[in-house]
């Protein structure tokens, strides 16, 4: 799943250049560079904490950074009003899902499409998720609060797809579901990006499964980028191996040890 794409692009369709955002007086990250490539799935990696989704609504417009500059296909988006990023092509997947409850699932997925007049190219969209996610087609006219969290999950990406965007921010889509989800859900991920071309922006915890499917690939400790480089790369460096791909089978232990780790460059 990380051969890197035919369709990749050497130009980024999105660049970060050493944003700061905070909450109040706490630095939430702290001159962030990143960029990534038209085509490519990215990562950000990072323990709980580390500023992963901070990333993310900073450059949804959700956060307005302090310092530094975004830019989305060669534009400024910093610190733009959130609608005028959708508008632009961008979609967000916040962390836990945060669907509409008393929508229907069909009513969800009409939201995601709010900015298109083109009605043919819904239509098709809307038969893309579907085939995507069957089960959403089955429970197309039950209230979305009533999905599984995997279903809503399902649903939250169905949604920001329905915008038709150019660039996804996913956060977090592993979070509460079980390995078999987690797993179905990334297998999906990979595909949107390999058929339909969507760059994808994701932060996840599960280093495994992010660093499997994606291209390129951000650590983040303590809101700076630490390292980077191609996955394939960063699986094979030890320091991956063992204070981040390690955490998971040490537990508490190995995250003690992953706290402790400085100096990584």
């Amino acid at each position: 799943m990380s051969e890197t794409p035919p369709a990749v692009s050497d130009q980024p369709v999105l660049k970060l250049l050493n944003v700061e955002s905070a909450y109040g007086p706490i630095k939430a990250i702290r001159g962030v560079s990143l960029q990534v490539r038209r085509g490519e799935i990215a990562t950000v990696l990072g323990s709980n904490g580390a500023g992963k989704s901070t990333i993310l609504k900073t450059i949804s417009g959700i956060i307005d950074p302090r310092k530094g500059s975004i830019e989305f296909k060669g534009e400024s988006i910093t610190a733009q009003d959130p609608a005028h990023i959708v508008q632009q092509g961008l979609s967000h997947v916040p962390e836990g899902r945060e669907v509409f409850p008393l929508l229907s699932v069909r009513d969800n997925l009409m939201m995601g499409a709010y900015t298109r007049s083109d009605r043919d190219g819904v239509q098709r969209d809307m038969e893309a998720v579907y085939a995507y996610f069957p089960i959403l087609r089955e429970r197309a006219s039950q209230d979305a609060g009533l999905l599984s969290g995997g279903q809503q999950q399902m649903l939250a990406i169905s949604r920001a797809l329905m915008a038709a965007p150019d660039l996804i921010l996913l956060d977090e889509p592993s979070l509460g579901l079980s390995p078999k989800l987690t797993k179905e859900i990334f297998e999906i991920v990979v595909r949107i990006n390999r058929e339909r071309g969507t760059t994808i922006l994701l932060v996840e915890q599960n280093a495994n499964m992010a660093l499997n499917a994606s291209d390129y690939g951000y650590v983040l400790e303590n809101g700076r980028i630490v390292m980077e480089d191609t996955c394939a790369r960063l699986r094979e460096k030890d320091d991956i191996k063992e204070f981040y791909l390690g955490m998971k089978e040490e537990g508490v232990r190995g995250e003690r040890r992953w706290k402790k780790k400085k100096n990584w460059r």
